[in-house]
């Protein structure tokens, strides 16, 4: 949303703007005023979204903080919010990451507070676009159609320059049920999850801070934290069982536990304005860039309502055309040492930059800014995400940061938080092994960060003609001798020691471990020679080949772990399916029943819950048959991994086989599976070149098995006939019930 909603009406049966004065919204219960008990609607507030603004005047959006505020609530907290004194996680910083989080935690029952030294939710700006990979996420939360609808579908790319159109041409899209980029403005995502943890009895606690926590050895609840409210001054004490440190790219967490941000500050800095643009440019409401070998690049996001997000680099040097503006415009601007400072930088200077790279076209305000903000690009990584004894973890910015290239910020949180919440989830009410499942965290994300530091630092060079090498994160032994293969520290968190933390550092660099590397000149000058056409599509023709389907985050395969273990060579022998262990889980379309289709992943429910996928074919064969009666037989006896790990609380089935609806009766093995085991049974209905069998590479003669873990990634695969080594995968960090 980048600005206040007008007001519509629906009387005719469609959306119809009316009088900017009215305000249909507005029940004043003028009609049973005799009734103390009817409703009316709360005061609403009017906020500027933009710290700057432009000659076209101000932009305001309109919020409610009875909804919004948590425990800033100006009518006070709810009845039903009842904080505990020991919960099972405390989440420090209510941004996307430690929201999503939170919202995994509470669709498993597990005790946690959120706490946010901010006095609101983000009001505009930030992030503005979520992969595919993201709402397939909140899809098993119940939230993917609310984010998804909210602004527009990426579908075209065009790519300028010098002045000349380089490409234009349909986006990289996947095979996701949501294909491509939806654009969302990070403020919007986070009131969608704070309606949410309302619906499930949670606030965030504004205005809160962490000042300090300690990690005994001994206890339920070995987190003590100290939490202090910054309006009152009142210190409060929570015991949780796990700590997550979602508190940002300045993140005292991890400055507490001593884990060094590895990587550089660029010197490439974005000018970021949200509005609506007058200009010749033919494609101003279609994603791409506009790049000037001389000036540098901009970036165009089409938003909601024919607003666009546009990213322009700036040179802020002593000889870059800000300061030669400045200079003409004021004699003593040189005599100050002609430097320009980047918190004095306006609207009108960033616009004129971004004409220079536009050129030959132009660009002029058509609206009040809705956002305004220079960004510096820093890549760092975390060398560990969690504390030496895993009860205290990282996420989101507090991890990672990167470049606004790919859109990655955002999107990476989501994985973070589902990645981590369902393990701290089985944690937290002993149904699994902590010391064998909560390693794999720091394992699984800090690869996949590495990577983005990777792919979108190469894109960020070529937009803004960078020589600057990408950093190389990936080498934990030039890193630093305190680092461990699996990225653990050695020197970091002990049980029984202090940490202060006073939630208000600015310096988002890491601390004095963190790792120095070089960094050449970056900007853009007169005398960066200019890139060739067949050049620059040569690179963008490699780089989307390479890294489309990562940008859209569907390419994300995680190292061997105790729950993603090494897999079977696919071409030594017959394998029950060919799918790696570790990469997401395909999710192709099925017919569930004679009325009803739709796709697999809409069968599954949320964590912590595994899904256990077989494939059974036309279940006519002997051998397939015989095999899925052997796994029916030790899943449902006492003594298997079934009944031993928790049954239907810890385990959903789903037997897809190659039959229509009305073939599926009167079929004693398919009955058992559903009596005994609650098993869905699916039909694969679809040709043989698009159909589940295919997706997942099934075996026809045998039978499949896929285990798909509850953040939507392979477990492990085997055939129907080997229980024992499905139930050992589970061995390896589950906990009997």
């Amino acid at each position: 949303m980048a600005r206040a909603l007008p007001p519509h009406t629906w009387e005719n049966g469609f959306k119809k703007p009316i009088q900017a004065s009215a305000t249909p919204w507005v029940w004043k219960n003028d009609e049973q005023d005799d009734d103390p008990h009817s409703f009316v609607t709360p005061p609403s507030k009017e906020l500027l979204t933009s710290t700057a603004h432009n000659r076209v005047g101000i932009n305001v959006i309109r919020t409610w903080p009875t909804l919004f505020d948590g425990t800033n609530n100006p009518h006070g907290t709810p009845d039903w919010w009842k904080p505990l004194d020991e919960v099972d996680v405390l989440i420090v910083g209510a941004g996307p990451s430690g929201l999503e989080v939170a919202l995994s935690l509470a669709r498993q029952g597990v005790s946690f507070r959120i706490i946010d030294k901010a006095p609101t939710p983000l009001i505009a700006g930030r992030a503005d676009g979520v992969q595919p990979r993201f709402l397939e996420t909140v899809a098993t939360w119940g939230l993917a159609s609310e984010i998804a609808e909210e602004g527009p579908l990426i579908e075209r790319t065009a790519i300028y320059l010098d002045g000349k159109k380089l490409l234009f041409n349909r986006s990289h899209q996947c095979d996701s049920r949501y294909r491509g980029l939806h654009i969302i403005t990070q403020g919007q995502i986070e009131r969608i999850f704070i309606r949410d943890l309302a619906r499930h009895k949670s606030l965030v606690e504004r205005e809160r801070i962490l000042s300090k926590y300690t990690v005994e050895g001994q206890g339920e609840y070995p987190v003590r934290a100290t939490v202090k409210n910054e309006r009152t001054g009142q210190e409060d004490i929570v015991r949780a069982k796990y700590l997550v440190g979602s508190d940002g790219a300045a993140s005292s967490i991890r400055k507490s536990l001593s884990i060094p941000f590895d990587g550089v500050s660029t010197d490439i800095y974005w000018g970021i304005m949200d509005c609506v643009f007058e200009t010749d440019y033919p494609h101003a409401w279609v994603f791409g860039s506009v790049i000037s070998s001389k000036h540098g690049g901009c970036v165009i996001i089409p938003r909601e309502d024919g607003y666009i997000r546009l990213y322009t680099q700036l040179d802020v040097s002593q000889t870059g055309p800000i300061a030669a503006a400045r200079q003409q415009s004021d004699a003593s601007f040189a005599e100050a040492g002609g430097r320009v400072e980047i918190e004095t930088v306006t609207p009108e200077e960033v616009l004129e930059q971004a004409n220079r790279i536009f050129a030959p076209y132009k660009l002029k305000f058509a609206a009040p800014l809705s956002w305004f903000a220079i960004w510096k690009i820093s890549e760092r990584v975390a060398r560990s995400y969690s504390s030496h004894d895993n009860r205290v973890h990282l996420v989101g910015d507090a991890a990672h940061v990167h470049s606004v290239m790919g859109a990655f910020g955002l999107n990476a949180s989501i994985l973070d938080a589902a990645n981590l919440a369902w393990k701290l989830g089985l944690a937290a009410k002993n149904l699994a092994d902590p010391q064998a499942l909560l390693p794999t965290y720091s394992l699984e994300r800090r690869e996949h960060a590495v990577r983005v530091i990777e792919v979108s630092g190469a894109y960020l060079r070529f937009v803004t003609g960078s020589a600057m090498p990408v950093p190389n994160l990936r080498n934990f032994d030039a890193l630093g001798s305190s680092s461990k293969a699996n990225g653990h520290q050695t020197n970091g968190h002990t049980n029984g020691h202090t940490n202060g933390v006073n939630g208000h550092s600015s310096d988002a660099n890491g601390d004095s471990k963190q790792v120095h590397l070089h960094v050449e000149s970056t900007s853009a000058s007169a005398d960066s020679p200019p890139r060739t056409q067949e050049d620059a599509l040569n690179f963008l023709a490699q780089f989307f080949q390479a890294h489309g389907q990562f940008l859209l985050g569907v390419d994300c395969p995680y190292a061997t772990s105790p729950i993603a273990p090494q897999t079977a060579p696919l071409l030594s022998s017959p394998a029950p399916v060919k799918l790696n262990n570790g990469v997401r889980a395909p999710n192709p379309r099925l017919c569930f029943s004679d009325n009803q289709t739709g796709y697999l992943y809409d069968l599954f429910e949320g964590p912590p819950k595994f899904h256990i996928l077989i494939f059974g074919s036309s279940f006519r064969g002997e051998q397939v048959r015989n095999n899925i009666a052997k796994l029916s037989s030790v899943m449902s006896s006492k003594t298997g991994f079934w009944t031993r790990y928790g049954g239907q609380d810890r385990f959903t089935l789903t037997v897809v086989v190659k039959r229509m609806p009305f073939e599926a009766g009167d079929d004693a093995l398919l009955d058992d599976l559903t009596h005994k085991l609650g098993a869905k049974v699916v039909f694969d209905d679809r040709q043989p070149d698009e159909d589940a069998h295919t997706t997942y590479g099934a075996n026809h003669t045998k039978g499949g098995v896929v285990v798909i873990r509850p953040d939507l990634w392979v477990g492990v695969t085997a055939f129907p006939h080997e229980a024992e080594k499905i139930g050992g995968y589970f061995d390896g960090f589950l906990v009997p019930v």
